[in-house]
């Protein structure tokens, strides 16, 4: 291959490491992408594609694959991985180029993926990733003795600082690919035990003429998870979290949940000034701002949440987290390898479902996919916070405790443990199965980036804001229609809405909810909610500021909600929204990773009972103790 063609054919270039080495944040140093970055096993589900152009003018199409311990595939995201390195997956070319990115302070661990690579006869380099932290641990790498060992170029990377890939930027620039006649590839075939063995020990050999470390240099490390992996101590640790992080939801958000809903006011103030009374101002301060700006007031309490979810991610404490519920998850039927899936369903329930896929066995992912939706999701927020400071008191609790955060921590233990049930329930269905044995790496704690932090917070804001922008705005308007036309007829008496085509059919719906407490506006607001959970927030907003009149078209949805409803209703609503499958999206990405409509519907169908029965018993004995 000519110099000038070297120039103009981009180069593929693939990351592959194993899980905690830093891959993706090279990945989006290089790339300059936004694919979230965590410190556990299984955030990348699915291989990512970004590009780049070098100094020389090279362009490279880096390709982020999902993390391996081996090329012999034990989970899905590993098969994937393993289909692309080798060829074997279709519509998917040959690597040019294989970047194999190692942990600098794990190397034996990391480099038994390296010499499986190796062996596929494909152009390789080897990345030495958070070689500062292996410094700092006192681990000194003779990179000339390693790449001699090894056979390939040594390089060294700091994926979360603004120059550490200025090695593999070099390399890269003046790397020569080999034309795909001269390149030599090795079939790939699963290992016998004996090469497994093989592998092993030239691990070993190769480490001890290339890496000298401290024998204290995991004390550190050891002495915190002596606490943190402690029995009781452990259990104490993580619940005291979780219960600080739904408190933090509500003290922290007070100021800019305020500020928020006072520009939106103000605007809608604005709007009711300067335009005449009519079709268009009603849209505008009934529809888009009731509606969209209805949801929008959430969004620092969802950016609290995330932040505490990504300070878990970054620090190295959620495979500890695994680790501890191994035990208490097992006597569900589930290991500790579910966990991680199922926390990443608190964010959303899509990836959550994804991040099954590093599950080995197909019963214990199938399950942890059924139970994922009963995780509170972000989306959920919105509908908890409205209905919350609605009618939970503002009180402190024995002096320190938020009451709305301790009904909002309440809310979330309580999907956790109708998760619990229904795996329990799984389980006695799939007969005497026992749980998978938890085998996880325990990364190295680390200090949380604040970059990192910065860039997983600016994502989740701009994925909120473009959904309001977007879908919610799209369904808010749509709602504004369906509740404002057909006009009222000629001698009515009832709010206008009462009349229109989405009145009619709440109004239908009504006696399928009457039961559990629901009135017709609830009615109408579950049908967009099912697009997406935080609609409904929005879809309220819309119908009762068309369902008032006078000075309460101004009012703000809590306070009229809390006028409206009884104690009971709320509570029921709550439990609703805690069990009911209100998002298409979720049920969609079932039905890809499972490739069954089947699952699709037991899920949506368990899930909808499940709610119904839960909501009704709310209801029958909040009434019964007086909240009706």
């Amino acid at each position: 291959m000519s110099a000038a063609e070297a120039l103009t054919r981009p180069v593929r270039a693939a990351l592959l490491g194993n899980p905690n080495c830093g891959k993706t944040a090279l990945f989006n140093l290089l790339t300059g992408s936004r694919q979230k970055v965590a410190n556990y096993a299984g955030v990348t589900v699915e291989r990512k594609e970004g590009a780049l152009h070098t100094a020389g003018g090279r362009r490279v199409v880096v390709l982020d694959l999902p993390g391996a311990y081996s090329l012999n595939a034990l989970s899905a995201d590993e098969a994937v991985t393993r289909d692309i390195v080798t060829g074997h997956r279709p519509g998917e070319p040959l690597p040019d180029l294989l970047v194999c990115v190692a942990d600098a302070t794990n190397l034996q661990l990391n480099l038994r993926l390296v010499l499986e690579a190796k062996a596929l006869g494909l152009p390789m380099v080897l990345a030495l990733n958070m070689s500062d932290a292996a410094r700092r641990e006192g681990i000194v790498i003779d990179r000339e003795v390693l790449s001699r060992e090894l056979g390939l170029p040594v390089l060294e990377t700091v994926g979360v600082r603004h120059d550490g890939a200025r090695e593999l930027l070099a390399y890269l620039d003046q790397w020569q690919a080999a034309g795909a006649a001269d390149r030599a590839h090795t079939p790939w075939q699963p290992p016998h035990f004996d090469e497994v063995t093989a592998t092993q020990l030239e691990v070993r050999r190769i480490l001890r003429l290339a890496v000298q470390a401290r024998r204290d240099s995991l004390r550190g490390d050891d002495a915190i998870d002596g606490v943190v992996l402690h029995p009781l101590w452990g259990m104490l640790i993580l619940a005291f979290t979780l219960f600080m992080m739904f408190q933090a939801v509500f003290s922290w958000a007070t100021v800019p949940m305020d500020a928020i809903k006072g520009g939106v006011e103000a605007l809608a103030e604005l709007v009711r000034e300067h335009l005449p009374e009519g079709v268009l101002q009603s849209l505008i301060t009934d529809g888009v701002l009731a509606g969209a700006g209805g949801v929008l007031v959430f969004l620092p309490q969802i950016l609290i949440l995330f932040f505490f979810i990504l300070v878990l991610e970054d620090s190295g404490y959620l495979p500890r987290a695994a680790f501890l519920l191994d035990r208490v998850m097992g006597t569900v039927g589930l290991s500790g390898r579910s966990f991680i899936p199922l926390l990443s369903s608190f964010a959303c329930a899509i990836p959550g479902v994804m991040a099954t896929r590093t599950i080995t066995h197909w019963r214990d992912r199938l399950v942890t996919i059924m139970i994922a939706p009963l995780m509170t999701c972000s989306a959920r927020l919105p509908v908890y916070a409205l209905l919350i400071s609605a009618f939970i008191p503002e009180r402190t609790v024995a002096g320190v405790f938020n009451l709305q955060g301790l009904v909002m921590f309440g809310l979330y233990a309580g999907g956790i443990l109708g998760a619990m049930a229904v795996a329990a329930v799984f389980k006695l269905w799939r007969g005497k199965v026992g749980p998978t044995p938890l085998v996880m790496e325990l990364p190295a704690y680390r200090v949380p980036g604040v970059r990192n932090l910065m860039l997983g917070l600016m994502e989740r804001a701009m994925i909120f804001i473009k959904r309001v922008g977007s879908i919610i705005l799209a369904l808010m308007i749509l709602l504004w229609f369906l509740s404002t036309f057909p006009g009222p007829p000629e001698g009515a008496t009832g709010p206008a809405i009462q009349y229109s085509l989405a009145g009619q059919l709440g109004q239908a719906l009504e006696w399928v909810f009457a039961p559990i407490g629901f009135n017709w506006q609830i009615a109408i607001a579950l049908v967009p909610g099912l697009a997406a959970r935080e609609v409904a927030v929005g879809a309220l907003g819309t119908v009762y500021a068309l369902s008032a009149s006078g000075d309460d078209v101004a009012a703000a949805l809590g306070p009229l909600i809390a006028h409206s409803w009884s104690l009971a209703t709320a509570l029921s609503l709550l439990v609703w929204y805690v069990f009911a499958p209100q998002c298409i999206s979720t049920l969609a990405a079932v039905r890809r990773e499972t490739n069954s409509w089947r699952y699709v519907a037991l899920m949506a169908g368990y899930l909808f009972a499940l709610a119904y029965g839960a909501s009704w018993l709310t209801y029958r004995v909040a009434s019964w103790l007086g909240g009706a």
